[in-house]
C-alpha cells in the first residue's frame, strides 16, 4: 500500500499534508470531522540529525498549539543515518530529542499513534515508531531493532547461536510477526478493510496507557517484562511509603 493510498483511505474528508523530500507534515480530517496532525518519514530514507530536528520541531509546535488533537506518525524509513557528520553532531541526542518530544506530546494530551507501513530499523525505529503511545502496522511492514549480524558483533556471540535464539525467542528476531508477539506492535491493520475506522478504534485507547509489556506476556513473546515492571512499581511504592513514615 502506497503513501497516497494510505492518506486517501484515512482521510476521505480531506487533508492538507505535504511531502517534501522524505518528510511528511500537515493535518488530516477524520471521519467524525475532527482534525489530526500527521507527520513522518517516507521513501525508506535514513533518519539523520536534519530529519530528526525537523520532526521534533513539528511536534513541539503541535504541543504549543494546545489543541490536544491526536498525532499520527507515518513511518517508512531505513536505519539512522550512519556517517561521520551525524556522529560528530551528536545523532543520538537528536534521536532522543525526537523521542522525548513525542512522549511529551502524549503527556500534554495529544494521543500519539505511529503507523509503520514500510521499513524501519535501529535508532530510527525507536525514535519514531516505538516512541509513540501506540504502534500499529500494515501487512508487509518490516521492522528491525537490530539485525542478527549487528547483534553478533555487539554481543560477541556466534551468529549460529543468535539464529537459534531467534527461532525460539521473538526478542532476538527481526520482522513484523516477532514485533507483534513482543507487544511492540499493538495490532496489524487489515489492508482490505477501510483504514479510517481502524484508526478511530486505536484513538479510543486510553491516553498514556502503555500495555506493551502486558501484550508481550499474553502473546508469549516477552514473558518477564510485565512481571518485572510490576515488581519494580511495588518496590518503589513500598520505598516511598517508608520514606514518608520516616521522613
Amino acid at each position: 500500500m502506497t503513501l497516497d493510498d494510505i492518506l486517501a483511505g484515512l482521510f476521505s474528508n480531506g487533508s492538507k499534508i505535504e511531502v517534501i523530500g522524505a518528510m511528511i507534515a500537515g493535518k488530516g480530517t477524520m471521519a467524525d470531522g475532527k482534525p489530526i496532525h500527521v507527520l513522518g518519514i517516507t521513501q525508506g530514507q535514513n533518519l539523520g540529525v536534519d530529519e530528526a530536528i525537523v520532526l521534533a520541531g513539528h511536534v513541539i509546535e503541535i504541543i504549543g498549539s494546545h489543541d490536544r488533537a491526536p498525532i499520527l506518525v507515518l513511518v517508512d524509513s531505513a536505519s539512522q543515518r550512519m556517517s561521520r557528520r551525524e556522529e560528530l553532531l551528536g545523532l543520538s541526542e537528536y534521536l532522543s530529542h525526537l523521542a522525548k518530544s513525542l512522549l511529551m506530546a502524549e503527556a500534554e494530551g495529544h494521543r500519539t499513534v505511529s503507523l509503520l507501513y514500510g521499513g524501519s530499523a535501529a535508532g530510527a525505529f525507536i525514535a519514531t515508531a516505538l516512541a509513540a503511545g501506540t504502534l500499529v502496522a500494515l501487512p508487509g511492514a518490516h521492522p528491525a531493532v537490530m539485525d542478527l549480524p549487528s547483534m553478533a558483533r555487539v554481543t560477541k556471540l556466534p551468529i549460529e547461536v543468535l539464529k537459534a535464539k531467534a527461532e525460539a525467542t521473538p526478542v532476538f528476531a527481526p520482522g513484523l510477526d516477532n514485533m507483534v508477539r513482543t507487544g511492540g506492535i499493538h495490532v496489524v491493520w487489515d489492508e482490505t478493510a477501510p483504514l479510517a475506522p481502524q484508526l478511530a478504534a486505536v484513538l479510543e485507547l486510553p491516553l498514556g496507557q502503555d500495555d506493551r509489556d502486558q501484550l508481550g506476556t499474553e502473546r508469549g513473546g516477552r514473558r518477564k517484562a510485565a512481571e518485572i515492571a510490576d515488581r519494580v512499581v511495588a518496590m518503589a511504592a513500598t520505598s516511598s511509603f517508608r520514606e514518608l513514615r520516616h521522613g
